[in-house]
């Protein structure tokens, strides 16, 4: 009996409902995830990552139930998704793709293993995979200030790719996708990469932990001050006779200044025709007030006799005796 054409309908209608589920719980055409900066899922790999020992690694391991943990570390990949990312994983999930599978790569940490990252120089990400196939790749950075012990959410992630690159080729086993970094990142980050197939319905997502240093502040010299000339210490020279002549006749203030006496002690005017000025105190003997009287009366004595003597004479009858 040939099933009717409501029943195809409907068989048809729900093999395409679980293609996207089986597509990502079987094998995928590809499969790959990066190594260089290695993601969580390659850096925990149970088996193969060269971090299981790590804290982060063995916390990672016991959130997704033990075991053979993230031994698939190239198939963390959702269908479906079609370029609708933000709405189809959820905040706190991004680096699971909301895969049970992987739910311990949401671990907010500050010591998953990282890789050393130049802020603005040159950049290659290999993306290992192991069966190569076409799509398009577009790598993000957590912005600056991001918090590693907070779950990662859509909003710290900047809205536009730094670097996106299709169908690079394969060399050595890995995609190389070239470019160049951010120059303003300093600190721990994300670098978020979604591989969105072309061929396949596939869109894979990974978190690398990346660590950018600060940049060095170049050090400041101060120029050292030259040392002040110094200036010799001038000899002191003889002055020529021409300068100390000059110097000795020039008079000074104190004796080209005639000195004041006030108008009571002005000596008074001698009229006397016998005075003599003094010339000096303590001058020679007899030029003292005493010789000057002696003198005086003796002339005194002299003109009495002379007078005298005339008297006799002029009187009539007056014979010398």
């Amino acid at each position: 009996m040939a099933p009717s054409r409501h029943v195809l309908r409907t068989v048809v209608a729900g093999t395409a409902a679980l293609l996207p589920l089986m597509a990502s719980a079987g094998p995928a055409a590809a499969h790959g995830a990066p190594v260089d900066p290695v993601s969580r899922a390659a850096a925990c790999a149970a088996g193969s990552g060269r971090f299981t020992g790590t804290a982060a690694c063995r916390a990672a391991a016991a959130a997704n139930g033990g075991g053979a943990a993230f031994a698939d570390w190239d198939n963390l990949r959702v269908a479906g998704v079609a370029g609708r990312d933000r709405q189809v994983i959820p905040d706190g999930k991004l680096c699971s793709g909301g895969l049970p599978a992987y739910r311990g790569l949401d671990l907010a940490r500050a010591d998953w293993p990282a890789t050393r990252l130049t802020p603005g120089a040159a950049f290659t990400m290999r993306y290992g995979t192991t069966i190569p196939h076409q799509g398009t790749f577009r790598l993000y950075l957590t912005k600056q200030g991001y918090d590693p012990t907070r779950p990662l959410t859509w909003s710290e992630l900047a809205t536009s790719p730094f670097l996106t690159a299709s169908d690079p080729a394969v060399v050595g086993g890995s995609y190389r996708i070239s470019g160049r970094l951010p120059a303003d990142r300093t600190g721990r980050h994300v670098l978020f990469t979604i591989w969105q197939n072309s061929s396949t319905p596939d869109t894979y997502y990974s978190c690398s932990d990346v660590v950018f240093p600060a940049a060095a502040k170049p050090a400041v010299r101060t120029p050292a001050k030259p040392a002040a000339p110094v200036k010799p210490t001038p000899r002191p020279s003889r002055p020529s006779a021409t300068a100390e002549r000059s110097v000795s006749a020039t008079p000074t203030a104190a004796s080209a200044a005639p000195s004041a006496v006030p108008p009571s002690a002005a000596l008074p005017a001698v009229e006397s025709p016998d005075a003599q000025p003094v010339a000096a105190q303590g001058g020679g003997s007899g030029s003292g007030p005493t010789a000057l009287a002696v003198g005086s009366a003796a002339g005194l004595a002299v003109t009495g006799v002379l007078a005298l003597a005339l008297r006799r004479r002029r009187s009539p009858g007056t014979r010398p005796g």
